[in-house]
């Protein structure tokens, strides 16, 4: 856990101003929250249900255009200059992409990964094939062009902190990825559901030789993390201000450097995968650009030859 804040105390001396090093810091946590958001279903999923889903992106993209969708349907909310207001408006965005999201993994489990259970390339291939489905069917619905997903009029704009300029939406993606990770931790520590998919995670066949039906809690579990990435993809629609079909394929990559360097199932390991990928992509951006191009897969190479299961490891897969 430590090698968080370690990473942003290195790059102060390098940064030089205290002002300008604050702003990259919230961007960076801002930026690992999202991602986070993203690769903590994907990251849950593998953990229970042994399942590598490559075509997790198309979750990610389906979240966005769908608030995309509600949005524009709620323009005098998303326009005034109160937050509140706008809260009404991204809040409904939120859940109803959520529920679409969801849906769809319902469906997507159901067809296309139930039939695959156990077989990992097979799984890696099938979900390609159904991300690149999901992504032609956006086109159709909604087009192949980019669609603009400007903030809400309270959101824009920067608070200061010192000297330093803080982005107000940034801090809003810190509290809703600190609320979703909080809830997480709450849901698989202090919950039956939460107890069961732990110890189906170290021995579903016990679990299952005590009467609980584990493929029903597969289902569940495929759905939250549907659910979760399609979440993220507001957030990161958001972030963007824009919105394209290919978007989900786009962050895949990121998703699963966060989630190799976190450790296969492990939901701290998420979080302290994707804040560190967050920080180092913009400290590197900032100070060294062409190194930014690279500088999330030297990180990962470099946790890896530090802890080859990565820093929080809780399978032996």
């Amino acid at each position: 856990m430590a090698l968080v804040p370690l990473l942003a105390l290195a790059a102060l001396p390098a940064v030089g101003s205290p002002s300008t090093w604050l702003t990259l810091t919230v961007a960076g946590l801002a930026m690992g929250m999202i991602v986070f958001i993203i690769a903590s279903g994907l990251t849950l999923v593998f953990g229970l249900m042994d399942v590598l889903n490559f075509g997790h992106g198309v979750f990610i993209a389906l979240g966005a255009f769908v608030a995309t969708t509600v949005l524009a349907s709620m323009g005098s909310y998303t326009a005034a200059d109160s937050l509140w207001l706008n809260l009404l408006a991204l809040l409904p965005a939120m859940l109803v992409a959520m529920a679409v999201a969801g849906a769809l993994g319902l469906v997507f489990e159901r067809f296309i990964i139930r039939p695959v259970y156990g077989m990992h390339l097979k799984q890696i291939l099938i979900t390609m094939g159904g991300m690149i489905i999901g992504e032609e069917m956006i086109k159709v619905i909604w087009g192949p062009e980019q669609i603009p997903l400007p903030l809400p009029e309270a959101m824009r704009g920067a608070v200061l902190l010192g000297d330093a300029a803080v982005e107000k939406y940034r801090l809003v993606a810190v509290l809703v990825g600190t609320a979703v990770f909080a809830a997480m931790v709450w849901t698989l520590n202090r919950t039956k559901v939460g107890l069961l998919i732990r110890a189906g995670v170290q021995d579903r066949e016990m679990v299952e030789s005590l009467g609980y039906r584990i493929k029903r809690l597969f289902v569940g579990v495929f759905v939250a993390g549907s659910a979760l990435a399609g979440l993220g993809g507001v957030m990161w629609g958001l972030y963007q201000q824009s919105v394209i079909p290919q978007m989900g394929a786009q962050v895949n990559v990121l998703i699963f450097i966060v989630i190799i360097i976190g450790g296969l199932g492990s939901t701290l390991g998420a979080l302290i995968g994707a804040l560190l990928v967050g920080l180092m992509a913009n400290y590197t951006g900032f100070l060294v650009p062409k190194v930014a191009l690279f500088s999330n897969i030297a990180l990962m190479v470099a946790i890896l030859l530090w802890r080859p299961q990565g820093v929080y490891p809780v399978t032996s897969r």
